[in-house]
């Protein structure tokens, strides 16, 4: 066939080693999605990319795509939308704080939603507060309704975590009546944080920021990591804080140069005490 034997030797030896490095990657992989199971590729790519120099493998990020797609693990994002925000009532609106304000410290911002989340046991609630500047999930609830006091009781245990606060906070939400209620309200004087709201109307489709920080937060916890189908409450209640858990020690974002939201607040505390 012209090819002698040498060549044929070569051939098989290069086709095992690439077949060995291939394993060791899809181990790595693995390692992380085992965590974050939807993780994407770019991300993925950053988290393992040390550990590859480390074992002396070469693979970059296109190489890893390719794998990823050969092994059929490549993560098809899905897209659902549940409306939870019901903004026509007579409560009182705040007006939107950051239309020309961006957080430049930790515990400055905090951002909140609620989102719809699925058991065996039927539909629940969800309530999210995250810190606008480092992407920390700092409070959350899960609860079988979106009463006030559930909303109430994330931003508690969010507040619980916020030691160094800056000296002006602010809390931002769309305008559901859980967030323009009395009870969240008072809960907001009590911390001295001052509320701020999406635009209603045709304003809404003025500003870019709104509440799309907390909406984005919303999607990863669901899409990248409560993709297990629990069968209990109590069990979703766990799993939900296993991944808030993974998400602020090990997830990076691109908006914070591949950190981690821990990362970043770290290095916040450092800068301060700098």
């Amino acid at each position: 066939m012209g090819i002698t034997r040498q060549a044929y030797y070569q051939a098989e030896k290069r086709a095992q080693m690439t077949a060995q490095a291939t394993e060791q990657i899809l181990e790595l992989v693995m390692e992380y999605r085992c965590l974050m199971p939807s993780i994407g590729t770019r991300k993925l790519y950053w988290l393992i990319k040390g550990k590859l120099l480390q074992r002396g493998l070469k693979c970059g990020r296109d190489q890893l795509f390719k794998i990823l797609k050969e092994n059929n693990l490549l993560i098809r994002p899905k897209r659902r939308y549940t409306k939870t925000t019901d903004s026509k009532h007579w409560m009182k609106k705040h007006p939107n704080l950051l239309k020309d304000y961006s957080a430049v410290q930790a515990n400055e911002v905090f951002v909140s939603d609620i989102t719809y989340v699925e058991s065996a046991e039927g539909v629940h609630y969800l309530s999210l507060v995250t810190d606008a500047y480092t992407r920390q999930i700092k409070g959350y609830k899960l609860s079988n309704d979106m009463r006030a006091e559930n909303v109430v009781q994330a931003l508690h245990m969010a507040m619980q975590q916020a030691t160094d606060r800056a000296t002006r906070m602010i809390h931002h939400s769309d305008r559901g009546a859980q967030y323009c209620s009395e009870l969240y309200q008072s809960a907001l004087r009590h911390y001295g944080i001052c509320p701020s709201m999406t635009d209603g109307g045709l304003a809404k489709q003025c500003f870019s920021y709104q509440n799309a920080l907390a909406e984005r937060i919303n999607g990863i916890l669901k899409q990248e990591f409560l993709t297990t189908r629990c069968q209990t409450m109590k069990e979703l209640d766990h799993l939900i804080a296993e991944s808030i858990m993974i998400y602020n020690c090990y997830r990076p974002h691109l908006s914070l140069n591949m950190n981690t939201p821990n990362q970043t607040y770290e290095q916040t505390k450092t800068e301060l005490i700098a």
